[in-house]
């Protein structure tokens, strides 16, 4: 969205504005090797680059939807090409006034961090997004590098906090010796980033509409503490969620709910693309005003 520069807004704001004027509908850029398949695409870099530009394109032109969330792995496993295919569909998804938010689930420690945020949050790197999602399990604090530099260049994170998949639960249910959840203490933790914003802040949580977060620890006191925090909510579709879900499984935060899809969306193919976000679209737009 910034061509290279420094953007006029920090994420949470821009986040918020595309709410306001396309809604809550994020698009998964998922090439996976069957989708390929399906579009008629070669299992290859250039397939995934083809892959990732027609939704571009669909997204873009629906005028309904404003976010989009490439799925690193599927490029990175074609090596240095595959690297280079994701670069022009970020630099096309930005070029084209869309959010992005980099599916990468990146994180580490030190300067491990500083690596991944020049990479991926650096205005003008090849790789620069909107947001990216990282992972917190070297604890929130290893995360203070590259909080610091989303915070320099107006960027975002969406941390995994309590996630879709159902092995998570063990250990993002385990109790720490002051008995909060590991994904409670997690989402506190990052929240307090945003403790100076009034709505939107820039580091999000990612919880999964397939879970029952009480079952988290997220009680709905805990939910209100976290009102100016961003969710992105994957698990619709494939995975079993409904639109309709929304206001029970996040309470008071459903307002501000990035509503993940792709395969779902994305098995109706290059021809049936925009129809299904059309579809999509309006059903949500039902849901979350």
């Amino acid at each position: 969205m910034t061509d290279g520069q420094t953007p006029a807004a920090p994420f949470g704001a821009r986040l918020d504005s595309v709410f306001g004027s396309r809604g809550h509908l994020c698009v998964g850029v998922d090439p996976h090797p069957y989708l390929l398949e399906q579009w008629g695409l070669p299992a290859n870099a250039s397939g995934v680059r083809s892959f990732g530009l027609t939704v571009v394109e669909a997204v873009a032109a629906s005028g309904r939807v404003g976010i989009v969330k490439p799925q690193v792995a599927f490029f990175e496993s074609y090596g240095s090409s595959g690297f280079a295919a994701l670069e022009e569909v970020l630099s096309a998804a930005r070029a084209a006034g869309l959010l992005v938010i980099g599916d990468a689930k990146r994180g580490d420690i030190g300067s491990t961090n500083d690596g991944y945020a020049a990479a991926w949050l650096t205005p003008g790197s090849p790789l620069e997004v909107d947001a990216l999602t990282v992972t917190a399990y070297t604890g929130v604090g290893a995360l203070d590098g590259i909080v610091a530099a989303a915070t320099a260049a107006g960027k975002g994170l969406f941390v995994l906090s309590a996630t879709s998949n159902p092995e998570s639960r063990a250990l993002q249910t385990a109790r720490t010796p002051e008995g909060s959840t590991v994904s409670r203490l997690v989402a506190e933790e990052v929240a307090a980033h945003n403790a100076d914003r009034t709505r939107l802040g820039d580091f999000g949580l990612v919880l999964g509409a397939t879970k029952r977060l009480d079952d988290y620890g997220f009680t709905p006191e805990a939910l209100r503490a976290l009102s100016t925090t961003p969710v992105l909510a994957p698990g619709f579709g494939f995975q079993g969620a409904e639109f309709t879900s929304i206001p029970h499984v996040f309470g008071p935060l459903a307002p501000d709910v990035v509503v993940s899809v792709s395969r779902s969306v994305l098995q109706h193919g290059a021809t049936g693309l925009a129809g299904a976000l059309e579809r999509d679209s309006a059903a949500l737009a039902e849901v979350i005003a």
